[in-house]
C-alpha cells in the first residue's frame, strides 16, 4: 500500500493472526475500480482491475490475497486442492484467467444454491496444487 500510495499514511494492528492494514485515500475507489457507497461487491460486479493482468508479479499477488480471504487449501484423499469461490461470475472469470496466465490447469463448478440470480461459483486447482501454493506463497495455516 505505501508503493502504491507513498504519500498516505499506512498503518497495521495485529491480532492474534490476523492483520488490518487501514489506509485512508480518496484514490482507492479509483485504484479498486469500484465505489463503497454504490452497494455491495456482487451488486457492483468487482473484477480484477486491468491493472493487475499487465504482470506475473500483480496476478500472483492478487491471486494470494483473494485465496487467502475467499478461498481455502485442504487435503482429499492425499491431494491437495486449492478453491476460490465466490458469486460474482466476472470475478469467478477473472480468477480462471489469472491462473490460466500462470500456467495451471483448474476447474470450476458452478452450484446453484436457490437465490435469485446467484450462483456460486467454486474455481479449484488440482494438478501442481503445490507448485501453485509454493509459488503464490499462500498462507492458510
Amino acid at each position: 500500500m505505501k508503493t502504491m500510495l507513498p504519500d498516505n499514511s499506512v498503518n497495521t494492528s495485529v491480532r492474534g493472526n490476523c492483520v488490518t492494514v487501514y489506509c485512508y485515500s480518496n484514490k482507492l475507489e479509483t485504484i479498486l475500480g469500484w465505489n463503497a457507497m454504490d452497494g455491495s461487491k456482487f451488486a457492483q460486479k468487482a473484477r480484477v482491475p486491468p491493472w493487475i493482468f499487465e504482470s506475473d508479479i500483480f496476478m500472483r499477488r492478487c491471486l494470494k490475497g483473494l485465496i487467502e480471504t475467499d478461498g481455502s487449501v485442504f487435503k482429499d484423499r492425499g491431494y491437495t486442492h486449492v478453491n476460490f469461490t465466490t458469486t460474482i461470475p466476472e470475478l469467478a472469470l477473472d480468477v480462471e484467467n489469472m491462473i490460466e496466465r500462470l500456467g495451471y490447469i483448474h476447474s470450476i463448478q458452478r452450484i446453484d444454491e436457490g437465490m435469485p440470480k446467484k450462483i456460486k461459483y467454486v474455481i479449484r486447482v488440482c494438478k501442481r496444487s503445490k507448485d501453485f501454493i509454493d509459488e503464490l506463497d499462500i498462507d492458510k495455516s
